[in-house]
């Protein structure tokens, strides 16, 4: 009897989310789950850590299927940390972290707590794959991703994923016609114009709430943007390597030590 892939489930909505709850049913389907996600919403994160106070990590129970399951105190990264170092028995054979309320293609990679999580994931030379629903409301169809998301993660199982990378995974939200099917694609190039919403308190004192347009850039038709506008799922391989290789040879003509 072949031995059952062990699990590792997160996400940044939260423990109680519709998105992780989906992505719990489909990888009971594929191997042993583990849970270990956030115990409130977390979006936005990035790969923040928490360092100047305690986590906690409470066993709970929602509905039947994982193995085990923690609501933790801390961030999505925490999660993963925690979930490798203290809560598991053996190291995860996959992580998988979603299926987010939102966006997470092109430049919201660099913010997302779905993303950072799997990243740790990465770091710890885990496979890992972010799977995000365009679509951030509480109430998202989940239905017509559900074989999509239980396809890629048994193919990842199967062929691996090199050391250092991540799939970061997007879902348009389409219900009339159906998703077209899968591109492999490159990251826009794209940003958020961001502006502030001043107002201020009772008591006179400024605040502000952050608010934007995001504007893709890119004309390509091999992105992600692209692929999402037109039916298609994205899948994205992500590196932590953050190092720009090709100025490298370029930085070095500046003398630097002179």
């Amino acid at each position: 009897m072949t031995k059952r892939p062990l699990i590792l489930v997160t996400n940044d909505d939260g423990v109680n989310a519709p998105g992780i709850r989906n992505l719990i049913h489909i990888m009971n389907t594929i191997g042993d789950v583990v849970v270990v996600a956030p115990d409130s919403p977390q979006s936005g994160m990035g790969h923040a850590i928490t360092l100047n106070s305690t986590l906690h990590a409470e066993e709970v129970k929602y509905d039947n299927g994982p193995q085990k399951e923690y609501s933790c105190s801390g961030t999505p990264a925490d999660c993963v940390k925690l979930a490798v170092r203290e809560l598991l028995d053996r190291t995860p054979d996959l992580c998988v972290s979603g299926i987010n309320h939102g966006s997470n293609s092109s430049i919201n990679v660099i913010y997302s707590g779905t993303m950072s999580a799997a990243i740790e994931a990465g770091i710890e030379g885990i496979p890992a794959i972010g799977f995000s629903l365009l679509d951030y409301g509480w109430g998202a169809n989940f239905e017509p991703s559900k074989s999509f998301v239980k396809s890629i993660t048994e193919k990842v199982l199967k062929h691996g994923i090199p050391n250092g990378l991540v799939l970061n995974v997007n879902i348009p939200n389409i219900t009339e016609g159906g998703i077209k099917g899968i591109k492999v694609c490159r990251q826009a190039k794209a940003n958020w114009v961001e502006e502030f919403d001043k107002r201020k308190t009772p008591q006179g004192k400024d605040y502000y709430w952050l608010t934007g347009k995001f504007v893709n850039l890119d004309g390509g038709e091999d992105t992600d943007e692209w692929a999402l506008k037109n039916g298609y799922i994205s899948i994205v391989p992500t590196q932590f390597d953050l190092t720009a290789h090709h100025f490298i040879k370029d930085l070095n003509t500046w003398n630097l030590n002179e």
